[in-house]
């Protein structure tokens, strides 16, 4: 007796669903599909066979990691035919990595897709001085009352704001998203945003990418400050700065007061003494020039200009007295000079004159007609009797007498 395909296929998936209740498998993803309907679809394959594999979207709600292709992974589930195809699958109920926690994987995971967006670039400053501080955490927590009391002691000028917040558990991660954005609309200079210390499945809210994002996307710097020292989280690398307690990030972000005092008490003292050089050095200046002024002024340059008057009318008279008495002195040597020139002169002209009146008085018309002389006249020119020749016509005349000759004969004795 025959059946049909479809009761073959029934009987099939009837064995198999009742055989195979629960399975374990491990194996490598290929090819995983997350579908719109929120279903997800993947091959499970080792290195001899390969089952296809589906997880309905009910579950993938505790799914804390992205499948992706060639990742190994451990499914928990049943085997289940789906009868119009006759096919067979793994019906998987959780999925964790191969040799890693879930938690782990999707922390790795979640980290490489946020520092290839860039969300660990970029940071913001905080301020020196800040005024106010918004505090994303539990109400009741000991990390609240932990920054209020650090707060206190380091800088109580600072107010701090409580945004109230679930940390942990179903809705802690929308919680913390919100009170994060609430936050930053509030005008202040900080947002802490942390927690005490947990297990990482007590933390894990801050490793979530909608965190992530409210914390990347705000304006306000913002410090993370979440679990202990040890405890790092993936809002850790988006914030701005890094707290590894609650306590200590109010000690990173606020000053100290004591130091500050002292600060302030030495600013106070170099101050003083600075202004003190400065004075000193203020008061050289205005004493110097007050010195300047007095030598400057009207009644100094007129009294320096009636000194050199003084000086140079001094000068002056001492001048022309030495000028007058060289001037003098000179005159009278010119004038000695001039005198005994004058006297050499008149004494040669004297003796010219002596000399022409010696000549004067012999050649005196009236003392020439001495007897034995007479003047010799040719052609009616004083001559010399040397000048006379033989038959020469001349004249032989006295101032009384003037007797016509003619030169017979001449003899040079």
């Amino acid at each position: 007796m025959s059946i049909s395909v479809t009761e073959l296929n029934q009987q099939i998936g009837a064995l198999l669903e009742s055989t195979f209740l629960h399975v374990r498998v491990e194996g490598e993803i290929s090819r995983p599909t997350y579908h719109a309907s929120g279903h997800v679809y993947f091959t499970l394959k080792d290195n001899g066979s390969a089952i296809s594999c589906v997880m309905f979207k009910g579950n993938t709600k505790g799914l804390k990691f992205e499948l992706e292709d060639g990742l190994k992974i451990v499914v928990d589930g049943s085997v289940t035919v789906y009868v119009p195809r006759g096919s067979y699958q793994i019906n998987c109920i959780h999925i964790e990595p191969s040799g890693i926690g879930a938690l782990a994987k999707a922390y790795e995971q979640l980290k490489v897709k946020l520092a290839k967006k860039g969300y660990f670039e970029n940071k913001k400053p905080l301020p020196r001085f800040p005024s106010v501080i918004a505090i994303v955490t539990s109400a009741t927590g000991a990390a609240w009352q932990d920054m209020l009391k650090v707060a206190d002691k380091r800088w109580p000028l600072t107010k701090l704001i409580l945004i109230p917040s679930l940390v942990q558990g179903e809705g802690a991660v929308a919680s913390i998203s919100q009170a994060i954005k609430k936050a930053d609309t509030l005008g202040c200079d900080v947002i802490v945003v942390g927690r005490g210390g947990g297990s990482i499945e007590d933390l894990w809210a801050f490793n979530e990418e909608l965190v992530a994002d409210a914390i990347y996307y705000a304006r306000t710097p913002i410090v993370s400050a979440v679990g202990h020292e040890i405890d790092y989280v993936i809002s850790d690398f988006v914030a701005d700065v890094r707290a590894p307690t609650p306590s200590a990030a109010m000690e990173m972000i606020l000053p100290q007061q004591d130091e500050l005092k002292q600060t302030v008490d030495y600013i106070g003292v170099q101050f003083i003494q600075i202004m003190r050089k400065k004075f000193l050095q203020k008061e050289q200046i205005l004493t110097h020039v007050s010195e300047l002024y007095k030598k400057n002024s009207f009644d100094a340059r007129i009294k320096l200009q009636l000194s050199n008057i003084m000086v140079l009318k001094k000068s002056l008279n001492t001048f022309f007295h030495n000028k007058l008495i060289l001037k003098m002195q000179e005159k009278k040597e010119i004038l000695l000079l001039l005198t005994s020139c004058a006297m050499r002169v008149l004494n040669s002209k004297e003796n010219l004159l002596k000399s022409f009146q010696n000549i004067y008085a012999l050649r005196e018309p009236t003392k020439e007609s001495r007897d034995g002389f007479a003047q010799v006249v040719k052609n009616s020119k004083k001559v010399s009797l040397e000048k006379i020749n033989e038959g020469d016509d001349f004249e032989l005349q006295t101032p009384k007498i003037k007797l016509t000759a003619k030169a017979l004969k001449k003899v040079n004795i």
